[in-house]
């Protein structure tokens, strides 16, 4: 039975230099504004249906 390739702690895994890090950081944090954004639309949509669907169609409570 054959063992994969794994790389040793002291090997580099991946060449990154520092103008590589500075240009992916440049970019911003877009990907977490765009997740957070569909979770909050997503929150948004399940209240205005809860409202919509269940407190609207019981009446007024007297």
């Amino acid at each position: 039975m054959t063992t994969p390739d794994v790389p040793r702690s002291d090997e580099p895994v991946a060449d990154v230099t520092d103008a590589a890090v500075n240009e992916i950081v440049s970019r911003g944090p877009g990907g977490a504004f765009a997740v957070a954004g569909i979770a909050t639309a997503i929150v948004m949509a399940l209240y205005f249906a809860f409202y919509f669907f269940a407190y609207l169609p019981r009446g007024v409570v007297q």
